[in-house]
């Protein structure tokens, strides 16, 4: 009788092999992450050109959040350095790297609505872009993250 159980719980137990990864959870993944590069090269370079040039973005007159437009260069010239580096960690697949990707393009988000009066239609384009990137790592979850072995 002891048999029979013993062979019916190795049945019932699930194989101690991992299950791969789906390749939509990894190409999901490295989208997010070169994205996240690319969003942050121009957030960067939108950076520098506000620095450089002072009057390259037009200022709308009684906006809430009034910021110098140098100011803002240094915003998102740091901003875009630290999501094109949070990037770069998302390759190599680390729940905390997701967890840090999903942060910095939330923050670009944030401080892109913040811009849309500078230079509007950039602003949404980059809302959109740093959309895609945070469903992008966020639908690579945890149980496939342990099964790629990360």
């Amino acid at each position: 009788m002891s048999e029979r159980t013993t062979a019916r719980r190795q049945e019932a137990e699930p194989s101690a092999e991992p299950e791969p990864v789906g390749n939509w959870a990894v190409g999901f993944a490295i989208f997010g992450g070169v994205m996240m590069v690319l969003i942050g090269t121009f957030q960067a370079l939108e950076g520098v050109a506000a620095i450089a040039h002072d009057r390259f973005y037009l200022v709308t007159r009684n906006y809430v959040y009034d910021l110098d437009t140098t100011a803002w260069g240094w915003i998102h010239l740091v901003l875009g350095a630290l999501v094109a580096v949070a990037g770069f960690f998302v390759f190599s697949g680390r729940s905390w790297a997701r967890a840090v990707g999903i942060v910095c393009a939330v923050a670009n988000a944030v401080s892109q609505f913040l811009f849309i009066p500078y230079y509007p239609v950039w602003g949404l384009v980059m809302i959109a872009l740093d959309v895609a990137v945070i469903w992008a790592l966020c639908v690579y979850g945890q149980r496939a993250a342990e099964r790629a072995g990360y």
